[in-house]
């Protein structure tokens, strides 16, 4: 199984219908913010997931990213990776596609 379906398997039923950006965060991560920022720029909202509050949901996001570093950032059901990855696929010409299709 893909992460992307992973993910979609793991969504509630409620929401799965609405695309949107799900980030999993700390409350004390740099690059968290960073990417929190960088979304906000581009006019985006999204649903913040606090891994550090919440230890099922760090299962969660490992069982889904197989990474344990945040942000882990996905966008509709595709995951984009962290905020380095995030930054390299605008920097491709890939982000801003994906950010529109979940508009």
């Amino acid at each position: 199984m893909s992460t992307n379906e992973a993910f979609a398997s793991f969504q509630e039923p409620a929401l799965s219908d609405t695309p949107r950006i799900l980030i999993y965060t700390t409350a004390v991560c740099p690059y968290c913010v960073a990417a929190k920022n960088f979304l906000k720029s581009k006019g985006q909202a999204w649903t913040e997931i606090r891994v550090d509050a919440d230890p099922a949901e760090r299962e969660k996001m490992v069982a889904l990213t197989r990474r344990t570093s945040v942000p882990q950032i996905f966008i509709g059901d595709t995951h984009v990776g962290g905020y380095d990855d995030m930054i390299a696929l605008h920097r491709a010409g890939g982000l801003e596609p994906l950010l529109e299709s979940v508009a």
